[in-house]
């Protein structure tokens, strides 16, 4: 891995070796471009932190580059992010910051954040949270998003919600008949949720989230997205705690 990110940052290890030397190096003979090259290495020998300052300055600029095109892609996408018209919505609706979360109720990761999210908009009561099913880990992750999208459509906010929580909660493998018994212990139709798992208004439900995961560069869950910034990952409450006061600046 070191030597990966050390490859890239050496051009800037050069610069800052030889601030002063402004040169094409292809104009050198070979006996000034070995002399050159043996004092190079000489002064990093000496001087190594000059390696992993330039290392550092490269993720630096990675890690800007990173957000500012996070950023454009929230801003050209924040209809479908924000105001789909069918994602669940709950925490404050009329809080003055907005979570939307993308996530796999099989993904170990989306289970840590579910209780961390929790917290923070038990903490706070001033947080607007979005989900969206994205279900990318195989088959159970599928059936479990279809049969959730399927009671959100049947029985409503409220039912989708007690599911939520149970499928967060959930360490078992995900069949049809566990899903079942989920339903049936919420007093669910479960009968007329499972006939909806497989219609047309749950399936463009989920392509519609994956097609704008696609638009965003989404590949992993938790995927997170706070007023104008992307976050990629799980973050523990304190974090995201510490994000939520400095939107609010």
């Amino acid at each position: 891995m070191f030597a990966r990110l050390v490859a890239p940052a050496f051009a800037s290890a050069l610069a800052l070796a030889s601030p002063a030397v402004a040169m094409d190096l292809t104009e050198l003979t070979d006996a000034e471009r070995a002399q050159f090259r043996a004092e190079v290495r000489a002064y990093l020998m000496e001087n190594p932190e000059v390696i992993l300052q330039a290392v550092e300055q490269m993720q630096n600029n990675q890690a800007q580059a990173q957000m500012q095109a996070d950023f454009d892609l929230v801003t050209a996408n924040a209809d479908e992010i924000f105001d789909d018209g069918y994602s669940w919505v709950g925490g404050n609706p009329d809080g003055d910051i907005t979570l939307v979360e993308f996530l796999d109720y099989r993904c170990g990761y989306c289970k840590r954040a579910h209780g961390e999210v929790a917290k923070l908009l038990e903490t706070d009561g001033n947080i607007k949270l979005i989900v969206k099913e994205f279900p990318i880990l195989g088959d159970q992750s599928l059936l479990a998003s279809r049969f959730a999208v399927a009671t959100k459509q049947v029985a409503g906010n409220d039912a989708y919600k007690q599911l939520n929580d149970a499928l967060m909660a959930f360490n078992g493998e995900v069949s049809l008949p566990a899903l079942r018994r989920l339903g049936e212990s919420f007093e669910l139709d479960v009968a007329a949720i499972e006939a909806k798992m497989d219609s047309d208004e749950v399936t463009q439900e989920i392509a519609q989230t994956r097609a704008l995961a696609q638009k965003l560069q989404i590949t992993g869950t938790p995927t997170f997205v706070m007023q104008d910034e992307m976050l990629r990952g799980y973050l523990p409450y304190d974090q995201m705690m510490a994000l939520v006061e400095e939107k609010r600046g």
